[in-house]
């Protein structure tokens, strides 16, 4: 081969080999990835400016960013009537307004958590853009927490408002002066307030309209106003420097605390009321033994409640009483019945049904408890076989002007079957008359149910039968059986059951009909009466309050089980509990009308307070509990009770 070829074959491979190890030095791999926020570098106006005249601003970050569902996270404190634009331009965030800010005020821009960085998506969290129109920026600060009245739960989406005017007119007709939202701990927050008095308000805000313009809205107001002084916590201004973002980078004990919220810190849960957790004695029955349960597994670590910030106010959001009859809602969630739900219960006043061209022996009507729910059944085939069915209504309505008169309707209501997949097989519906009777056991002194998902004919008695178990003998228990006097799906059945006894419930075939021809199939059911030392039992010690009050029993979800009202402090017991873990809420009855009564805004009345019970009590079967509770603190909850939603 030509020595020159060889020599220019050589130089290319050389090249080659070169050119492809430059190409692999791009990106060293296995690098740890970028877990940092995006960083603001310069704001045009500078963060902090004064005597504002114009109408955008815009933000240059350290690396490209997009804005996250900001329409709904951005907000402006005081808020402009019309939403500002935001948009992304290489790697600032822009906003512009049109119309002229007030004069001499401090306006706060919150983003929230509506930026992060392009390619990792990491959340830029709380940061804001403060300009004032005037000479001098607004340091001053107010804080609080913001629950719901009826669990002392943190709620959602809800606005904390702010006004000067101190009528209670204002919070219905205008825009606040200030505004806030409630984060997910319940805390809020005003930064850079001017010194003065003002009303303090909390609204979940359902129209978007910043006030409170309709009264089914969730609302809370504090009695007093407030008084904002310069003894208030001092707001630094933020500076636009990153020197100050490294700092803060450097402690990461407080990097996560928002500028000027103060610290986080254990002794603040004290300072907000709560209180050291009783220690709860568990003692199984008949030993008088006590072992304590504060921890219920050897070296288990416990889980350290939620720090709190400091919050000097608190907030309960109700839902105010309707006042005025009106028809909520109509529905046909099944081909044969009709729903219509009204505002109130009718009370005097009579509600009239009728379907035009049908006889009224094709349907009946089934009325709920309080009177405020008719469900109509339809009995007539070629009536509920038709997609559409109009039916005429009259009921109890209040006008514009507060009149409460009669209102007739005529409401039309379609039902089209769901379609079921190509390939599944139709089966034919199999008819349920479910019973209460659980694991084979029932209580002393509870009645059978039986309940079905329409309405039941007379059942036929000769085909039920119960009998007691006598060895392999059995011996016929008499019994009684009649229908629910409110549940038209229900009849109950009544007889002497005794403890230690085992029993046998038989219904035979086509012992229950429904009105629509089903036909239940036989059962036999093996059950006995269960001993009351194989339940729980827990028993408190109530002290420390004046006054009527309600002590509920709740499950770990907060469905009450059991209530006792009392009218002195003493002791509550609340027997035959299942194993579990429990929960207890007292009401504090203010008014002596047994129940929980809500707030009213117009008469200045708040939503009646409760507490919880500090922890939850862990039951194993045939233990009791035995605790005292102070209960002289009200709307007390603590932190780890609460249903806290983690941010995404």
């Amino acid at each position: 081969m030509n020595k020159s070829i060889i020599t220019r074959l050589f130089l290319y491979s050389t090249i080659g080999i070169f050119i492809c190890a430059c190409a692999k030095v791009s990106a060293p791999s296995g690098g740890s990835r970028d877990r940092l926020p995006p960083v603001p570098m310069r704001s045009v106006p500078e963060n902090g400016s004064l005597n504002f005249k114009g109408k955008r601003f815009s933000v240059l970050f350290n690396e490209y960013v997009e804005l996250d569902n900001i329409n709904d996270k951005f907000m402006v404190s005081p808020p402009i009537k019309k939403k500002p634009r935001i948009f992304i331009k290489g790697k600032s965030v822009n906003v512009e307004f049109e119309e002229v800010l007030k004069d001499s005020t401090t306006y706060t821009f919150y983003f929230e958590n509506g930026i992060k960085d392009l390619n990792e998506g990491n959340i830029l969290d709380g940061f804001k853009y403060v300009i004032s129109t005037g000479p001098a920026i607004d340091t001053l600060s107010v804080t609080g927490y913001v629950y719901k009245s009826t669990d002392l739960e943190v709620p959602e989406k809800t606005q904390v408002l702010m006004y000067k005017d101190l009528a209670d007119s204002v919070v219905k007709k205008h825009l606040p002066d200030y505004i806030s939202r409630v984060d997910l701990n319940g805390y809020f927050r005003f930064d850079n307030v001017h010194p003065g008095t003002y009303r303090l308000y909390a609204l979940k805000d359902e129209d978007n309209s910043k006030n409170y313009n309709n009264p089914l809205e969730e609302f809370a107001f504090l009695n007093s106003p407030v008084v904002i002084t310069p003894e208030k916590n001092f707001i630094p201004i933020v500076k636009d420097t990153i020197s100050l973002k490294k700092e803060e980078n450097k402690t990461p004990e407080t990097k996560n605390v928002k500028k000027g919220q103060g610290k986080a810190s254990a002794d603040v849960t004290l300072k907000n009321g709560a209180e050291k957790k009783p220690e709860s004695k568990t003692v199984k029955k008949g030993t008088g033994k006590g072992t304590s349960k504060k921890d219920s597994k050897k070296g288990e670590e416990k889980t350290p409640e939620p720090k709190l910030l400091d919050g000097e106010y608190q907030l309960f959001l109700f839902t105010a009483l309707k006042k005025n009859h009106y028809l909520a809602g109509s529905s046909r969630d099944l081909k044969y019945r009709l729903n219509y739900a009204f505002s109130l219960p009718p009370d005097s006043m009579k509600v009239e049904f009728s379907i035009p061209g049908a006889a009224d022996s094709s349907y009946f009507i089934e009325e709920s408890k309080n009177k405020d729910t008719l469900k109509v059944w339809l009995t007539d085939s070629t009536l509920f076989s038709q997609q559409q069915i109009s039916s005429i209504i009259k009921y109890p309505f209040t006008d514009t002007l507060g009149i409460l008169g009669y209102k007739e309707d005529t409401i039309s209501m379609r039902y089209l079957a769901p379609r079921a997949p190509r390939s599944a097989k139709v089966k034919k519906p199999v008819y349920a008359v479910e019973t209460n009777i659980k694991a084979g056991f029932l209580k002393l002194g509870q009645k059978i149910s039986f309940t079905s998902r329409t309405p039941l004919k007379e059942p036929d008695t000769s085909k039920i039968k119960v009998y007691e178990l006598i060895d392999k003998d059995r011996k016929i228990v008499p019994y009684q059986l009649t229908k629910d006097s409110i549940n038209f799906c229900k009849y109950l059945l009544t007889a002497s059951f005794l403890q230690g006894k085992k029993y046998l419930l038989i219904t035979d075939s086509a012992s229950f009909h429904g009105i629509y021809n089903e036909c239940s199939d036989s059962t036999g059911t093996k059950f006995s009466i269960r001993d009351n030392d194989s339940f729980c039992k827990i028993t408190l010690n109530i002290t420390n309050y004046e006054g009527d009050r309600i002590i509920q029993l709740l499950n770990k979800k907060e469905i009450i089980i059991s209530e006792a009202y009392m009218k002195t402090n003493g002791k509550v017991e609340f027997p035959l509990l299942e194993s579990g873990s429990y929960r207890i809420r007292v009401v504090y009855d203010l008014n002596g009308d047994g129940k929980w009564t809500t707030g009213d805004f117009d008469s200045g009345r708040q939503p009646e307070p409760v507490s919880y019970y500090p922890g939850e009590i862990e039951l194993k079967a045939g233990f009791e509990a035995e605790q005292d509770w102070d209960i002289g603190k009200q709307n007390f909850k603590e932190q780890k009770l609460r249903d806290i939603k983690k941010k995404k």
